[in-house]
């Protein structure tokens, strides 16, 4: 029998290699997160609605090109863009939150990550970013197609191209606060409950149930309560900063001259969901 207190070296050999810190694990669940939001590394069945939604999109925004080069006028804009899909992102994010949080969650892979070295603040705030980046691609690749067709079947040359780059720079624009917003919304409702169906139906009831309201108040009033009406509908809201910030020209909502208050409650949503991101994950228990 061994003396007590004593350790004894079995040849297990010491971990003398680089140890990278906190920043490379939060870039590394930045980047799988960023993935399995497209279902890339997981079963063809993963990748059918993420990449399905990302195709019809693609799709509708060639035809628009087509329709736009036909006609005198652009019956739509990248703003636009951002503007008509905002619905398809909220589906999107209804279904592609619950995939990075509440998995984690069931699964308990929670408490591995957090073992160390990553925090819980910055797991919550990786994982708002990485949402908010396969969001914004989401919005992003249908520009991108109006923004090929469109370049090559102008008239104007080079300043037809860098006049619809600079269209383009504006609507990425918009679809950075679209994402930003929907994913300071989406994944604080994600992580309330560890299945996914759950999940996507708690984000779907905030995002998709507010919009009738919001429509019957416009429709009841079109003074000011039907102008702030919009505020209580992310839809609503995000299609309101669209036409304050960038003009766009949205049917959905009118906001008179409401817009910086749009624009404010879009700033004070995105900054709270995501401090609620963070603090949900220091309740947590690891």
């Amino acid at each position: 029998m061994s003396e007590p207190g004593v350790i004894h070296d079995i040849g297990y050999q010491r971990y003398t290699g680089p140890r990278l810190g906190p920043r490379y694990s939060a870039r590394s669940l930045y980047v799988h997160s960023v993935r399995s939001a497209y279902g890339l590394g997981r079963s063809p069945w993963a990748k059918v609605l993420p990449i399905g939604l990302v195709a019809m999109a693609a799709i509708a925004s060639l035809v628009i090109v087509i329709i736009n080069t036909q006609l005198p006028e652009p019956v739509l804009d990248y703003v636009g863009i951002a503007s008509t899909f905002t619905f398809a992102a909220t589906v999107f994010v209804a279904v592609v939150a619950p995939e990075l949080v509440s998995v984690d969650l069931r699964t308990k892979l929670l408490q591995l990550y957090l073992s160390r070295p990553l925090r819980r603040s910055a797991y919550a705030l990786t994982k708002v970013a990485a949402l908010a980046t396969a969001t914004f691609l989401m919005l992003a690749a249908p520009m991108l197609v109006m923004f090929v067709g469109m370049a090559f079947s102008t008239d104007n040359g080079v300043a037809g191209v860098l006049e619809e780059f600079g269209g383009l720079l504006v609507g990425l624009l918009a679809a950075a606060v679209h994402a930003a917003l929907l994913a300071a919304l989406g994944l604080p409702i994600a992580s309330l409950s560890g299945r996914r169906v759950f999940a996507t139906g708690m984000i779907i009831g905030v995002f998709l149930l507010t919009a009738p309201i919001s429509a019957v108040l416009r429709a009841l009033d079109s003074g000011t309560v039907g102008q702030l009406a919009g505020l209580i509908d992310p839809t609503g809201l995000l299609n309101g900063v669209d036409q304050w910030l960038f003009g766009a020209d949205v049917d959905l909502v009118s906001v008179g001259s409401f817009g910086p208050v749009y624009g404010l409650v879009t700033v004070a949503l995105t900054g709270l969901g995501t401090m609620a991101a963070v603090r949900r994950y220091k309740g947590v228990r690891s």
